[in-house]
Order: structure tokens, then sequence, then C-alpha cells
């Protein structure tokens, strides 16, 4: 079974080679053109951006076309795949992807809603990685991408929502503008539809850690974790944070990645969060 994703799902390149999972690109545009958004360096892709302000980029999704040919070119070798992507609340790709598998006559596709994106889509692509080459059926592999859809959490905070607002990601914490000034949001991933939503506010970002951590705490209590943390160009931060974290959780695995430029473009250099989920549900698949 071969799994595709999209940019937005944060892997490494270590881990699309590791574990030879296809990604879909997802582009930004630039008023100079369109640039394939897997070119881009972090810190290049942030300096860029600050530079351009006030202009913000947008982004791009590929199109059904581009899909229907990747699905019929993996199926040429006769594998099934399974294809997850970013949340169908947040962005079209996962439609386009649907079109595009419609369209691709000669291959079995299952297209699969991670509801989440970033580290929490990572999870869920690593996750089927996994299980697939463990030999896991299909109904097998969806039955626990669920089960890690429903318990992850992505959870992190802005110093500014111009980025989000400008993207017109910003759904629920819209109600947070009118009193932002100085204030700084908790924002997460919401498991009903797989929108933003508030959890929390803060006047520092600092502070916005500690709310992090509780909130997680609150979720997952004791239970031992996979935790990805994320930040754009706030290092110090991210080490604040993943320090909190093993204070106040129990963290079993973690590590520290960038957030990917696609995703960059919507939230801006000043984001720090982390992805979490119970380690258990990949406890009988992972090497």
């Amino acid at each position: 079974m071969k799994i595709v994703t999209d940019r937005a799902a944060n892997l490494t390149a270590a881990e699309e080679e590791k574990h030879q999972i296809t990604v879909a690109p997802l582009y930004i545009q630039f008023p100079e053109g369109e640039v394939d958004s897997s070119t881009l360096e972090p810190d290049d892709f942030y300096q860029r951006l600050i530079a351009m302000k006030p202009v913000i980029p947008t982004t791009a999704l590929p199109s059904s076309g581009f899909f229907s040919e990747l699905f019929e070119k993996i199926a040429q070798s006769g594998e099934k795949i399974l294809s997850l992507h970013l949340s169908s609340g947040l962005s079209g790709t996962i439609e386009s992807a649907r079109l595009g598998a419609e369209q691709a006559e000669n291959a079995d596709v299952t297209i699969f809603d991670t509801k989440t994106l970033s580290g929490g889509q990572r999870f869920q692509v690593l996750a089927a990685s996994m299980a697939a080459k463990a030999g896991w059926g299909l109904e097998k592999i969806v039955e626990r991408l669920e089960q890690i859809r429903d318990q992850v959490e992505v959870v992190y905070s802005l110093d500014t929502l111009e980025y989000l607002e400008h993207g017109g990601r910003i759904g629920r914490v819209q109600s947070l503008l009118s009193s932002l000034l100085s204030i700084k949001p908790v924002i997460h991933v919401d498991h009903s539809d797989g929108k933003y939503s508030t959890v929390g506010k803060a006047r520092t970002l600092a502070r916005t850690l500690q709310e992090i951590a509780a909130h997680l705490e609150e979720i997952y209590g004791d239970e031992p974790l996979w935790a990805t943390i994320l930040h754009g160009q706030l290092a110090k931060e991210a080490e604040d944070l993943a320090s909190l974290l093993k204070d106040r959780l129990t963290v079993d695995r973690s590590e520290i990645l960038r957030v990917t430029p696609v995703l960059g473009v919507h939230t801006g250099p000043g984001i720090v969060g982390v992805a979490v989920m119970p380690i258990s549900l990949i406890g009988d698949i992972a090497p």
C-alpha cells in the first residue's frame, strides 16, 4: 500500500525517504510568481515574509488533474493508495484529491481526512506508513487512524493574528480580535470539524506556554505521550515549551521541528505550539 499526503504534514525529508511517503506539493504565491513550498528553507522563507510586509503571500493547492495523474502513476505498480490530507475544515486540498481519485479510473484510492494539520497530520501519516509496512489491511489501518484523529491534540500560540486573518483561516478565533491588543491567543484544531478555535489567551507568549501545558494536562493527565513541538522562528520558546511539557506531562518521545513554510504563510514567524498523541496508539506498529 502506498501512502500519499501533502506538504502540510510537516514531515522531515528523512521521514519521507525512510517511509517512502509520496508528498503532494502545496504552493506559495508571491507577487513575482508561484513557488513549490518544499523548495524553501524555513529561515529564508520567514525572513522573506517579514521583509514583504505589509504584503502577505497566499497559498494554492494542486489541481484534481495533478492528483489524478499521481494516483494513476502509482497504480501502475499495482499498489493500493491511502491518501491522507490536511483538514477539510482548513483547506480544499482533500477535495482536490478526492476528485482526482474519481478521475483516476485505474487506481484504487482511499481518501482520509485527518481533520488536522502539521504535527497532528504527521502522526497519522507516519502511523499509516508503519502499519502498512507491518502488513495491516486497509480497514484496520483506517480504524487506527480514526483513533489517532480523535485523540491527537494540536495547540499553539501566535504573537499576531494578522497572517491567520489575511489567509481566511481564522474561523472561530475571530471572537478574540476585538479584545486582542496585546493578548496572545491559545488556539487548537477542533476535533469536530477540523477548524481553529480558542482554548485560552494570555498577555505574553511565555504565559501562553503555561496555558498550553495546562490544556494538555487536563486532556491527558499522566498518560505516556509523543509530543512534537513546532515553531516558526521562536527557537527559545520552543525549547521552553519542550521543557515545560516534560515537567508537567509524561512525555516518552519528543522532537522540535520547524513549521513548514506553506503553513507559515498563515501564522507568520511568531508561532510556537505542539502536536500531542498517546504513544500507545503507535506502540504496536512502530519499528
